[in-house]
């Protein structure tokens, strides 16, 4: 399923102390792209050794970091296939008369506690625990079974054996070890596991559950939305996070534009938020796409906790835990395209759940566009750049330029006009590496890594 080619391309970063280069690309080539080879979600475990993606035919693919040769420092970041298997199948819902789609939703790494790594997969219904796992002896010297497996007849037996480990060829195993189901009537769009390491959250359109990863029969419903009659539904649960230190602490975005943080140790059911933050619209830019683009696609607090930044569909922010009424920080992601909202609300681009994601240190972050775009803002410099991933520009040595949009008037040269641009071409999931300046890009069914140059 996953070939790939390996190069190097710089490029210059946010503040122009930073040049990315080209890693690698994985996925097939063809311009025929099979619907199940979409990747629909991309997560590095917490170390970024392991880095694993979903797709929608329900398959996960985990990719393990090379460990870095001296020879050839460039190669640092080289991740190869690792394990391979099938997490979700398609479903039928008789009782609904709905199929239920394999396409992995979220995929959440649990930390490292011993020799196996353990994560989280999800699609719209089931969310499963696996282990993956490393073999590389096998006992030899049964005393009550032949090395084939069959049993011997125990009146032949006449001596005993010490069974001994022999060794042989490394071999990665996927096994559910639990699955988690019929919890949610609605779709599940995110998982977040507790920094208790004991319980995790799954949400859904109208609800939020509360599951501890030993039990598999029950989970406690934290936050439900839903009304008493549906026709005076106002708004979905677009994201859900726990906080990365207080594990009573999490939050949920909404369809509204709207974020709560909600405090565990106040009541059982959250439906009473501690905070809600929200920024008053700039009655200049209202529109008929007003409503439909403030929703929030994706939230994500930053590794120490101090700050969340939401993704809406023009535009990144970041939040102030300590300040509800507006963002602290906000960055203009494809601002070219108000004008052309019209025709993005036609083709359903506007529906687009663009993600985001944090560097490090939490002084860069990354979100997708289209024309297979990316963007990073440099929260410290307050610069940004835009860089593309794209096979014509992963030639070796290629540098790899910032490209910039042509809104209106005279285009220059080294710009693209926004009437030329893509849509079909689009970046909704991006990963940053917890320790490195090394990304991962999810194209429509291929996985870009780049990195920082290294001299």
């Amino acid at each position: 399923m996953y070939t790939f080619t390996t190069a190097h391309v710089f490029a210059t970063g946010p503040g122009g102390d930073m040049q990315w280069c080209f890693s690698q690309v994985k996925g097939a080539i063809d311009d025929d792209v099979a619907e199940a080879d979409i990747i629909s979600t991309v997560e590095f475990n917490h170390t970024g050794k392991l880095l694993a993606t979903g797709d929608k035919g329900g398959r996960v693919v985990i990719f393990q970091q090379e460990i870095e040769n001296k020879n050839q420092p460039q190669f640092r970041s080289e991740y190869n296939v690792y394990s391979t298997f099938q997490s979700h199948e398609p479903e039928f819902d008789y009782l609904k008369s709905l199929e239920i789609e394999e396409k992995i939703n979220k995929i959440r790494w649990l930390p490292q506690k011993n020799a196996a790594q353990f994560l989280l997969s999800t699609n719209d219904k089931t969310i499963k625990l696996w282990k993956i796992s490393e073999r590389d002896k096998r006992p030899e010297g049964y005393n009550l079974k032949e090395e084939d497996g069959c049993y011997k007849d125990p009146n032949t037996i006449t001596s005993l054996r010490v069974p001994v480990l022999i060794p042989m060829d490394l071999m990665v195993e996927a096994s559910p070890r639990r699955v988690f189901a019929n919890a949610h009537t609605y779709h599940i769009n995110s998982i977040s596991v507790n920094s208790d390491n004991e319980t995790y959250l799954s949400a859904d359109d109208l609800r939020i559950n509360l599951w501890h990863l030993e039990i598999t029969d029950r989970s406690f419903n934290i936050v439900d939305i839903k009304p008493a009659n549906m026709e005076e539904l106002t708004e979905v649960i677009t994201a859900a996070e726990f906080h990365p230190h207080q594990c009573n602490t999490f939050v949920y975005s909404s369809s509204k534009g709207t974020i709560r943080l909600c405090d565990m140790r106040a009541s059982a059911l959250c439906d009473k938020h501690s905070k809600l933050f929200e920024e008053p619209e700039d009655p200049s830019n209202r529109s008929f796409f007003s409503e439909i683009i403030s929703s929030i696609s994706d939230v994500k607090f930053s590794h120490n906790g101090r700050y969340m930044m939401t993704r809406d569909y023009l535009s990144v922010k970041i939040w102030d835990l300590n300040m509800e009424n507006r963002p602290v920080e906000t960055y203009q992601v494809h601002e070219y395209l108000r004008s052309k909202l019209c025709s993005l609300y036609e083709n359903d681009c506007i529906f687009d759940k663009f993600e985001c994601c944090w560097n490090g240190n939490d002084s860069v972050v990354m979100t997708g566009s289209y024309n297979n775009f990316f963007r990073m803002f440099d929260r410290g410099q307050r610069r940004d750049v835009t860089l593309e991933a794209s096979r014509e520009n992963s030639k070796p040595m290629q540098v790899l330029k910032p490209r910039k949009v042509c809104a209106g008037g005279k285009r220059k040269k080294d710009e693209i006009s926004v009437d030329s641009l893509d849509f079909n071409k689009k970046i909704l999931h991006t990963a940053w590496h917890p320790q490195d300046n090394i990304i991962a890009v999810a194209t429509t069914n291929n996985l870009y890594i780049f990195q920082d140059k290294v001299n």
